[in-house]
């Protein structure tokens, strides 16, 4: 939205010198604002400002030369307060759409409290997919901001995530996402999936009927009374049968904390035992706290111990692996990476757990990791971070590992991934392809469930040897997608097959290495991958690499009686040219030969100059200088008879007449 549209009127300014906003609104907002209830705070700047929902593109700000006669500085300065203010309430629970239109405003004021307005407008920006605008306000921002260097590093990874996202929504992932309706998805937050058996478990903070209670909110001399809120986070379950039909029974998890919030709950694989997250109201931290079946009961919960949750800390959305083995969690405790980081704890014989320790660096970040889930099977780890290059928010990445070493963290691009939060994923089936995740993509304010679907095109093939036909084995086999240069490795089987799983149809290459053997390349586009959801090429074949070897370029064609190439010819020298690209380091010797008729002298230098032309070819299409050097041989190094009984044999000149090439360095 163009500042210059920003009208903004406060009507209560202009029209009336005497008037002014209502000081009773702005102190109740003020005292909301500042015990963190956003919006009830927006809701009550609003009222302050006397503006409605629909009127920012009719506000005027009191210093603008129509009314800076008709404001006081004092008033001025309350009124940026109140502007400012209602930009990060917005923007603190989500609302993106609306403190994007606040921020417009904001960030143009000139007081130094303000100087992270143009960085929160272009956030803003981003999380309404407007990636464009969002590099060019971050680029500004990063242009005119003198303050802390970590918030311009992180200006920096937010433009490279704008482009990241453009990118991924130019070649989409094969993923198909499904937002579940109500009453699954009620109003507050609904998150936290968790597949145990025949039931889902969920989060939600949806209205509860509670007392009509009221608490006293004080800051300084000003005191609101606030009425209990009936959102109130609590675990739930619904029956899998059932989640897409008509008939949806949910029922609230009766863990006996009725006055307390808890969330996020995981289950040991017999179900015989629960973690949870719960909130502490007095030392407002929450704490991963677990419970017991019985029967159809749970024990009286009691907090993991003191491997978990450290006083003053928190430790939240704990996961148990499907064989039991570890607890995973996310918590802000000392020893991390950053913020919130990924811990692991061993799950003992008795239930009891372990020492926790950090995933390392390779999983977290100086931002925050959290809601991990991790398949024994593939042993993958698929957690949310908002501390690397993604689409915004929280995104999905995935890792592989066994808890002492971890593949980097590969993002899960679009539409997995949002320009909002994505967070909390739980598997349908074995390969963690299927399942549920939390995201507020479609939701102004709150989390919602999606049902979501991973997938793949497969790329299978068989390794072989070009001059024998046998398989070739444990050769490494890379694969590149040429889009964002993120490459996956792994080692042709026994009998040299290999496959790939592709979650996206995007332009990719393929690079083949094994010792003794020339390295090769192949490419496949887009539309190679769009036709099938399997994609063979099983004649694949690597050609042996011996120093000295003479290996012949077939259709290498020159004019008659001279050494211009024909347009035939280059065909044949492009394929050189590729194969000295993927072998940058070795070096040949590319010659050309003649057969027996003509002078020796002759047959010499045409040969040389023949040779000289491949070169020169090899070297425009990009072959190091270095790397290749010409020789003729005339018609010393014949490969048939000329003549058979002296009689001319037009077949053995024929093979005479060739160019060849040798490596003679590697």
């Amino acid at each position: 939205m163009k500042i210059q549209k920003l009208t903004a009127i406060f009507s209560f300014f202009v029209l009336n010198a005497s008037a002014q906003f209502v000081p009773d609104y702005k102190r109740a907002a003020d005292v909301y604002f500042q015990n963190q209830e956003y919006y009830a705070a927006s809701e009550y700047y609003k009222k302050a400002l006397n503006i409605s929902n629909d009127s920012v593109g009719n506000l005027i700000l009191p210093y603008t030369p129509e009314s800076k006669t008709k404001a006081s500085k004092k008033q001025n300065t309350e009124v940026e307060q109140m502007v400012f203010n209602l930009a990060e309430s917005y923007r603190i629970y989500k609302d993106y759409q609306n403190a994007e239109k606040w921020y417009a405003i904001a960030k143009d004021f000139k007081e130094e409290k303000y100087a992270l307005s143009p960085y929160w407008y272009a956030v803003s920006l981003r999380a309404n997919n407007k990636y464009e605008e969002a590099i060019q306000a971050f680029g500004n921002f990063i242009k005119n901001y003198q303050g802390d260097q970590n918030v311009i590093a992180q200006a920096k990874r937010e433009i490279e995530s704008s482009k990241f996202a453009l990118s991924e929504m130019k070649y989409p992932r094969l993923a198909t996402l499904k937002q579940l309706q109500a009453p699954l998805n009620a109003k507050g937050s609904n998150y936290a999936p968790v597949i145990q058996n025949n039931l889902m478990y969920f989060t939600s903070s949806r209205p509860l009927n509670v007392s009509k209670k009221t608490e006293v909110l004080s800051s300084g001399s000003s005191k609101v009374k606030k009425k209990e809120s009936p959102y109130i986070n609590a675990i739930y379950s619904v029956e899998r049968a059932n989640i897409s039909g008509d008939n949806i029974n949910i029922n609230k998890v009766d863990l006996g904390l009725a006055a307390t919030e808890n969330a996020a709950i995981a289950l040991t694989p017999d179900g015989g035992r629960a973690f949870f997250t719960k909130w502490d109201t007095k030392e407002n931290t929450k704490s991963i706290y677990t419970a017991v079946k019985m029967g159809e009961k749970w024990s009286n919960p009691e907090s993991a111990g003191i491997q978990i949750n450290i006083k003053g800390y928190n430790s939240i959305q704990p996961f148990i692996t499907p064989d039991g083995k570890y607890l995973i969690f996310s918590s802000d405790r000392p020893g991390g990476q950053g913020k919130y980081d990924l811990w692991f704890a061993p799950v003992r014989a008795d239930g009891s757990l372990g020492q926790a320790l950090n995933l390392g660096e390779e999983i977290n970040t100086t931002g925050d990791e959290q809601a991990p889930y991790y398949n024994s099977r593939n042993k993958a780890l698929l957690y949310s971070s908002n501390g690397r290059v993604g689409l915004g928010g929280y995104d999905f990445y995935e890792s592989k590992g066994d808890f002492s070493t971890w593949s980097a963290p590969e993002n899960l691009g679009f539409p997995f991934n949002s320009a909002k939060d994505d967070i909390y994923f739980t598997a349908t089936d074995g390969n963690g392809h299927e399942g549920f995740i939390s995201s507020d993509r479609e939701s102004v304010c709150c989390l919602e469930l999606f049902q979501v679907k991973r997938e793949f095109i497969n790329l299978k093939g068989t390794l072989l040897d070009c001059e024998t036909g046998k398989p070739v084995e444990k050769a490494k086999i890379s694969l590149t997608d040429s889009l964002n240069n993120t490459t996956k490795e792994l080692s042709a089987g026994l009998n040299g097959e290999y496959t790939f799983a592709l979650d996206a149809p995007r332009p990719i290459k393929i690079t083949v290495e094994k010792e003794g053997y020339f390295t090769k390349t192949i490419r496949f586009s887009r539309q190679d991958l769009a036709k099938a959801d399997t994609l063979l090429n099983p004649n694949l074949c690597l050609t042996p690499l011996v120093i000295d070897k003479p290996i012949v370029l077939k259709d290498i064609y020159y004019e008659f009686n001279s050494a211009e190439l024909t347009p035939m010819s280059a065909q044949a020298l492009d394929i050189l040219a590729d194969i000295m690209a993927d072998n940058p380091k070795i070096a040949i010797e590319l010659s050309s030969h003649t057969d027996a008729i003509g002078s020796d002298a002759y047959n010499l230098d045409l040969s040389q100059r023949r040779a000289q032309s491949c070169v020169d070819y090899l070297i425009a299409k990009g072959t190091s200088v270095d790397k290749i050097q010409a020789k003729g041989y005339g018609e010393s190094m014949p490969i048939a008879p000329n003549t058979i009984n002296g009689k001319d044999n037009p077949e053995g000149r024929a093979l005479n007449r060739r160019t060849e090439f040798k490596v003679i360095k590697k």
